[in-house]
């Protein structure tokens, strides 16, 4: 009987992705959460009557959501709605100059002609490459396993490979960006789409060009309800499949006998199961569940991803200049990532990212108020002094809003909650508070991740965003179908 039951350690979206997955498949499904709630990273707060979503707040690629509901024979709009957002990002410079990125591209090249001069058709030019990357490349690194040895056969592969440009691979997200661009400020903007996997632009491969494609040719979109409705609905769907939840659980240990895992142990008592899927970061999962540490310094010899340093701010004040998401920009944006991955500490003069759901909908703050989500990119924790590290970002990061905005912030701020590294690595076991896991600072990074499954053990996987194909809500789904389809392609065989 245990063959036919699954257990998922951790209920973040991969986690709660498997788990809906494996009980369309057949499996009897329990899902273990060191938590009091589901979502990991994606959860959600209220204070002094300002609602905060805590973590992701971008959200793209909305079929990743609706395939699961049609796998699950339900009708989404019963469980999760959404809208387009017209606006992707507005763009904040230090020189003054502002840019609202459309997300339509045609209206979106216009704006980088008028306002940077960049050449006419210039962005719809690179957004079709973005495409073609995506559609030739991206598809086979996110949707397939690239540790079997089948995925290499397929045709398909072969034919995209043989469209990859060395380029992509060898030359840095920055210098693809430089050829592109004539303006200083459109390299920056096109350069911040590394920040999506935690990496740095200046490292990392011209492949990541491949990511403003979800944004401006798929579109950015809303949730409505704020990102906490993403885990609303997984979780309700989860449990109307029969996935059952055990909160406040962590998992001790997995069991494994003769290559075969055979359950894990959780409250003290071994429970059986054919199918172990963890979504918790592969460092903790051989390191604590598994008790390999040869293994977990393995997974080390990759550059963790960057973390973050978010300030919550309940504001007295709506702001007409801004959108739902807000970025402005540093000065120096390449000394900027030298101080985030070599010093390991944070620069003079940090991007600021700026959410506002409150933009999107009416419900999320008092009348006349906002709710911000401030986030500076950060290093990862290793030690840091964080207390004085979180007390001179506040400083730096009111300066500038101030000086941007031309207004006084600090007044206005409400009610204030922080996460930081070392918070971040608490709630969601992400180690050293790394949100991606691993940077994609090298050509072969993409390569490198950690499989979704191990060899030595039979039933164990992995998914969420420490395992290939990578972090970030849309590439968890990925790793929950990679999984659950090499679960079925070997149950089948057996």
């Amino acid at each position: 009987m245990s063959n036919k039951k699954a257990i998922v350690i951790g209920s973040g979206v991969a986690g709660m992705a498997a788990a809906i997955r494996l009980a369309v498949q057949g499996f009897t499904v329990t899902v273990y959460e060191k938590n009091d709630y589901p979502g990991g990273k994606l959860s959600a707060f209220e204070k002094d009557g300002f609602r905060f979503d805590a973590g992701p707040s971008l959200f793209t690629q909305p079929q990743n959501i609706k395939e699961l509901f049609e796998l699950a024979g339900e009708p989404m709009e019963n469980y999760f709605s959404y809208k387009a957002v017209d606006i992707a990002c507005k763009y904040f410079y230090e020189n003054g100059k502002i840019i609202e990125a459309s997300a339509d591209a045609v209206i979106f090249g216009k704006e980088l002609e008028e306002k940077l001069g960049e050449a006419s058709g210039t962005v719809e030019a690179y957004l079709k490459k973005s495409e073609k990357v995506y559609t030739h490349i991206g598809s086979i690194f996110l949707n397939y396993s690239l540790h079997k040895r089948k995925t290499w056969l397929n045709k398909r592969v072969i034919k995209a490979l043989g469209a990859v440009k060395m380029g992509y691979l060898f030359k840095t997200l920055h210098k693809h960006n430089k050829s592109k661009f004539k303006s200083a400020e459109a390299v920056q903007l096109f350069n911040r789409y590394a920040t999506y996997n935690g990496s740095n632009p200046y490292k990392a491969p011209g492949m990541l060009s491949l990511i403003p494609h979800l944004e401006y040719n798929e579109g950015i979109y809303y949730p409505l309800g704020g990102m906490i409705s993403i885990t609303d609905a997984l979780y309700k769907l989860a449990i109307k499949k029969g996935v059952q939840f055990c909160f406040n659980t962590p998992v001790q240990k997995i069991i494994n006998h003769e290559g075969k895992v055979r359950g894990v142990v959780a409250n003290n008592e071994n429970i059986e199961a054919g199918i172990v899927v963890s979504n918790m970061d592969v460092y903790f999962t051989h390191k604590y569940l598994l008790s390999n540490e040869y293994k977990a310094k393995d997974v080390l010899k990759q550059e963790r991803s960057s973390s973050a340093l978010v300030f919550y701010w309940g504001i007295k004040k709506e702001f007409e200049q801004l959108q739902l998401h807000n970025i402005f920009f540093s000065d120096n944006y390449q000394a900027e990532f030298d101080s985030l991955f070599k010093k390991k500490t944070l620069q003079n003069d940090p991007t600021v990212y700026i959410n506002i759901t409150s933009k999107m909908e009416q419900g999320h703050t008092p009348d006349g108020k906002e709710n911000w989500f401030v986030m500076i990119n950060a290093p990862a924790n290793v030690g840091q002094n964080w207390p004085l590290i979180k007390e001179q970002a506040r400083k730096k990061i009111i300066e500038k809003i101030n000086k941007i905005l031309e207004t006084d912030i600090e007044p206005l701020i409400e009610t204030e909650e922080i996460l930081d590294p070392v918070t971040i690595e608490d709630k969601t076991a992400s180690y050293q508070g790394s949100l991606y896991g691993t940077s994609s600072n090298s050509k072969l990074a993409a390569f490198l991740r950690h499989p979704n499954f191990t060899t030595a053990i039979k039933g164990l996987y992995f998914c969420g965003g420490s395992v290939h194909p990578g972090g970030g809500i849309p590439l968890c789904f990925k790793s929950a179908q990679i999984v659950c389809e090499l679960i079925k392609t070997e149950q089948r065989a057996h």
